[in-house]
């Protein structure tokens, strides 16, 4: 099977391609074109033709990939076109009249090549990663984990645990011949640095994920303090109601944002008070459960704020910027207990101070981005495995491997396993379709 798909993004542009990969691809350029192939991986000017009754599409660029040296492995060929929708249309109409030929499914290119050994699964997520890149940060985190550093890690870990695999199965398959002392420690010391260096890797805050999908903020506190207000600040565009009718946010408000490279996700959530009001109250339980959940939290408050006992706390205070906003009212005093966590006084109303208040924001961004890991975990699929590999390797060191080979071997098999899940060296059709269903069309 043939498939073919627009590469490039939608809508009306100076150029639009159309990526076509299979057994086929002769065949199509062929009823395509009507000339023969040209020159590989040359740029060649082509008429491009309804393969049945010859009316002329577009004149384009054609360029022509043979296997297997091409983005997928297969025969490869991309039509470069005008981008207006109707031609196309006119160009995936005639494709699909082609027997054999059929429109991608999302991130069918890519899996592919994955398939055909071109890439393996972390470059296959990183490339999808790149295409999703929002920020600077997003497109350095990506291109770092295509140049294959990470893969390089985790296969090397891989190996160490093979080769003390295969001493284990040597007793095994010879349990006549004992392994002298110093092979069994080494055994056991590589086996427990292999264990120590993942559970470095896994000691990270989670900043690579924090990166790809980027990084929480809630803004919380009573009501009318002037939450929504912050919110369209930061936001520069009106994204909640203001009034200074008190509960006038009941929901979570979520806008995405791009500060200074940094992803972020910025919630504006119900005014805390109490409340007899069943919806209003829902609203108060998301805002501290999202408080809870977030990164950083912006508790705004006002000079005149009287109950702060949801604030004044451990739990809601170590992840949390103070701002005491409406300073431009004039009042001078504010709760005492405030003073210890070096609130800073800001009036939205006037833009008085909100320089320092973006800083501050930003400063913490730096900090919580901060890793001493050159490997980052960017997905929870590759968490759960590490994590599973880091158990099997607890229970083979428990184990007495002068008397246990048998259920030692097995440990060190799914920790291999495990590692080599995250990388693709293992059958991972299972979660194939999870990671590719995430890419657009064409890719």
């Amino acid at each position: 099977m043939t498939i073919y798909a627009l590469s490039s993004g939608p809508g009306l542009s100076g150029i639009a391609v159309i990526r076509i990969s299979g057994s086929d691809t002769k065949k199509v350029l062929q009823n395509m074109t009507f000339l023969k192939l040209p020159e590989a991986k040359v740029a060649t000017l082509r008429k491009f033709k309804n393969p049945q009754t010859k009316d002329l599409i577009d004149e384009g660029i054609l360029l022509w990939f043979p296997g297997p040296e091409s983005y997928t492995g297969e025969d490869m060929a991309e039509f470069h076109v005008h981008g207006s929708k109707a031609v196309v249309e006119a160009m995936h109409s005639s494709l699909s009249k082609i027997n054999g030929c059929r429109l991608a499914e999302p991130g069918e290119f890519t899996k592919i090549a994955f398939q055909n050994g071109k890439i393996n699964l972390l470059k296959a997520e990183s490339i999808s990663d790149l295409i999703s890149s929002e920020t600077e940060i997003q497109r350095r985190q990506a291109i770092k984990i295509m140049s294959g550093k990470s893969s390089d890690k985790f296969n090397s870990l891989r190996q160490k645990l093979l080769k003390i695999l295969s001493n284990i199965e040597a007793k095994i398959d010879f349990p006549e011949d004992d392994l002298p002392d110093d092979i069994l420690n080494n055994i056991l010391l590589e086996a427990k640095n292999v264990r120590q260096e993942i559970e470095k890797i896994l000691n990270d805050q989670k900043v690579g994920e924090k990166i790809r999908e980027g990084f929480k903020i809630a803004i919380i506190g009573p009501v009318n303090a002037g939450k929504s207000s912050l919110l369209n600040y930061l936001s520069k565009r009106d994204v909640a109601i203001v009034s200074e009718i008190a509960g006038t946010t009941r929901d979570v408000i979520e806008t995405y944002l791009n500060l200074d490279g940094y992803p972020v996700i910025i919630s504006d959530t119900a005014g805390i008070r109490e409340s007899i009001d069943e919806i209003e109250k829902k609203g108060i339980k998301l805002a501290l459960e999202k408080a809870e959940n977030a990164d950083l939290n912006l508790i705004v408050l006002e000079p005149k704020s009287v109950n702060l006992s949801h604030f004044l706390n451990d739990d809601v205070s170590k992840n949390s910027i103070f701002v005491i906003n409406k300073m431009d009212l004039g009042i001078d005093k504010f709760n005492n207990e405030l003073k210890k966590y070096n609130p800073i006084q800001i009036s939205i109303k006037e833009e008085k101070n909100l320089d320092k208040l973006v800083n501050l924001i930003k400063e913490n961004l730096k900090n919580k981005f901060i890793s001493s890991e050159e490997i980052f975990i960017t997905r929870q699929r590759h968490r759960m495995n590490l994590e599973e590999c880091v158990a099997c390797l607890k229970n083979f060191e428990e184990k007495n491997t002068k008397e246990d080979f048998d259920k030692a071997a097995e440990d060190l098999r799914l920790a291999t396993r495990y590692l080599g899940m995250i990388v693709g060296k293992v059958d991972v059709e299972e979660i194939l379709g999870s990671i590719f269903n995430d890419f657009c069309i064409g890719k």
